[in-house]
């Protein structure tokens, strides 16, 4: 898939974890910079209109809030950013985990990462997350029909939204 003159791969089977894959021509820095600040976050994640740091734990892990606003109601939880990890070869991974109990919320609790792979053109930037749904019944029948391949779409338009930016 192309996304916008960025190249851009991407796997939304109906009952699998999502991944989302860009590539930015940018420096990875700038990449990092944008996903890792909270501010900057909510500027290209369409996922997301508020996220806001709560505190930091003694084993580095930094926890948050989140709100996703949707004019007459805003869905809100929490998350746990796990830790980073910087490879050799100038990689970088990110893992969080969050959670909504918001009786609105499409999406339960879940975890995922973040990977930054240098290249020649760029950063290789992707995504692997997976949640429980919300709703109950009725949330774990429309989510592979209608909610997974939602949040995969708006994942994926937010990478490209982040691709722009960034570039």
């Amino acid at each position: 898939m192309t996304v916008s003159g960025g190249t851009s791969r991407a796997l939304a089977r109906r009952d699998r974890a999502l991944y989302v894959e860009i590539t930015i021509r940018a420096p990875l820095e700038i990449v990092w910079s944008l996903t890792q600040d909270p501010r900057e976050h909510v500027r290209w994640d369409a996922r997301f209109s508020a996220i806001r740091p709560v505190r930091t734990r003694p084993d580095g892990a930094q926890e948050f809030e989140y709100e996703r606003g949707l004019g007459l109601h805003t869905i809100r939880g929490t998350g746990v950013s796990l830790g980073t990890r910087h490879g050799r070869a100038g990689e970088r991974t990110s893992a969080l985990v969050f959670d909504s109990d918001d009786p609105l919320s499409p999406l339960r609790r879940g975890r995922g990462y973040w990977r930054y792979l240098p290249t020649p053109d760029g950063v290789r930037f992707l995504t692997g997350y997976d949640y429980e749904p919300g709703w109950g019944v009725l949330g774990r029948a429309l989510d592979p029909l209608f909610v997974r391949p939602f949040v995969w779409w708006l994942t994926a338009r937010s990478f490209d939204r982040l691709r722009i930016w960034a570039e």
